[in-house]
């Protein structure tokens, strides 16, 4: 089979980047914010913007030393698509210490776990514990694959696969539409929901007219996130803000694309348009409400 090549839009001299059958990633390192200050925009959209997560039957990720956090995602199309291990995890099994993360942003697709197959419709969910078990992802319909969005984490303790979707959800319902940030908190991979090591994962939908999302903003020193935007259409963007709240920076994304944010960070942004967000964590606390709080006067 042909070994591809994907750069993810990095500089080389700012990642190391392998590739294998199937299966394309960077490694990127972790950032100083004393040293952010200092970046400009492609420096910026190198380190921490993810400009590509799917590809016809491959596996496209960025492992990220904040956290040692994956992001990835998976299109199968005419293949079933095996999520493979990669030379940094220096393992034999892509989850033989890890946990995984999986949300279907697409058609309706399988993930096969062992000898185990769970159906994802869109905006599904499933969590996959630590093991040497072989995952594989399949679509339905290649001509409306599914787009398997997942988010992986280092973990010490395996616990079991479980689907979840948005009925089983932990919901919280936050903003208000005259702030413009009027939006649903879908926890979807969460305490209350699924039993696992350090990851959590959800889903915010906005509700009509509101663009904002998480704010006010916050940072939260023993986390670090990802925000995975989509359902945002073609010729529109969001503007996502990050960085210290007395620093702040700001990088545009379209439909599918996905920003890493430090734990020393802040994670929002606004769209030019409705839009969704799946945003991702990972760190050493799992209580949701562990953060602090910056009020939009705060931010610089």
């Amino acid at each position: 089979m042909k070994i591809k090549l994907f750069l993810l839009g990095i500089a080389l001299t700012s990642a190391s980047v392998m590739a294998q059958t199937h299966t394309n990633y960077e490694l990127r390192y972790a950032t100083h914010p004393e040293d952010v200050k200092h970046y400009d925009t492609q420096t910026l959209r190198s380190r921490f913007v993810v400009e590509k997560l799917f590809s016809p039957d491959s596996v496209n990720l960025v492992y990220s030393i904040h956290d040692r956090f994956i992001v990835g995602g998976v299109m199968p199309v005419k293949e079933r698509v095996k999520l493979e291990t990669i030379d940094p995890l220096k393992a034999p099994n892509f989850l033989h210490r890890r946990e995984i993360g999986i949300i279907n942003v697409g058609g309706t697709g399988t993930v096969t776990v062992g000898d185990k197959k769970y159906e994802l419709k869109n905006r599904e969910a499933l969590y996959v514990g630590s093991g040497d078990h072989e995952v594989f992802f399949s679509s339905a319909d290649a001509n409306h694959p599914a787009h398997f969005y997942f988010n992986s984490a280092a973990a010490h303790t395996s616990y079991p696969a479980k689907k979840v979707t948005l009925a089983d959800a932990d919901v919280l319902k936050a903003g208000s539409a005259a702030e413009s940030n009027d939006r649903v908190i879908n926890r979807l991979i969460v305490q209350k929901t699924v039993k696992t090591c350090q990851l959590q994962m959800g889903m915010t939908e906005l509700k009509s007219g509101s663009v904002w999302n998480t704010m006010p903003a916050h940072t939260h020193s023993r986390r670090m996130e990802a925000y995975f935007y989509f359902d945002l259409p073609e010729s529109q963007a969001v503007s996502h803000f990050m960085g210290e709240p007395q620093e702040t920076r700001v990088v545009w994304l379209h439909n599918e694309q996905a920003v890493i944010s430090p734990e020393w960070s802040i994670h929002a942004g606004a769209g030019t348009a409705s839009y969704t967000f799946i945003w991702g964590m990972a760190g050493e606390n799992l209580d949701y409400g562990d953060m602090d709080a910056v009020q939009p006067t705060e931010l610089r």
